[in-house]
């Protein structure tokens, strides 16, 4: 389960790194806090740490229920391809939200490929 450890550390790391550049983007473009909005840079770094935080209440679950019943290399696996993911879907947007795409699709397939793997793992068990 080290490997799963490993993952969870690392997309948390990710998940704080894109908390920071919110705090630095609200510097550089005077967005100052409670507000959201005002200056389309600082809106997308604000909606991909958002939008990767509405992925990890999905994502940690379905990471550690597979690592646990079916695999934790392969579902560490499957985390990287979660991490790359989320990396190149904040690319993408910061550039323009039309590129968040592929980023998107990778980490959605790895969730996905955990949440249904974990499922199978668990209904195997309780068999």
């Amino acid at each position: 389960m080290e490997w799963i450890v490993l993952i969870t550390l690392l997309v948390a790391a990710e998940y704080f790194w894109l908390a920071i550049l919110v705090g630095k983007s609200r510097g550089e473009t005077g967005v100052h806090a409670p507000a959201c909005t005002g200056d389309e840079k600082f809106e997308r770094v604000f909606r991909v740490q958002q939008n990767t935080m509405e992925q990890l209440i999905i994502f940690f679950p379905a990471l550690w229920v597979f690592g646990y019943y079916v695999s934790p290399t392969i579902g560490a696996g499957l985390g990287a391809m979660f991490l790359v993911g989320r990396i190149l879907y904040a690319r993408g947007y910061f550039e323009h939200p039309d590129k968040r795409a592929p980023g998107f699709i990778i980490g959605s397939l790895a969730t996905l490929a955990l949440i249904l793997g974990g499922l199978v793992g668990v209904i195997l068990e309780l068999l």
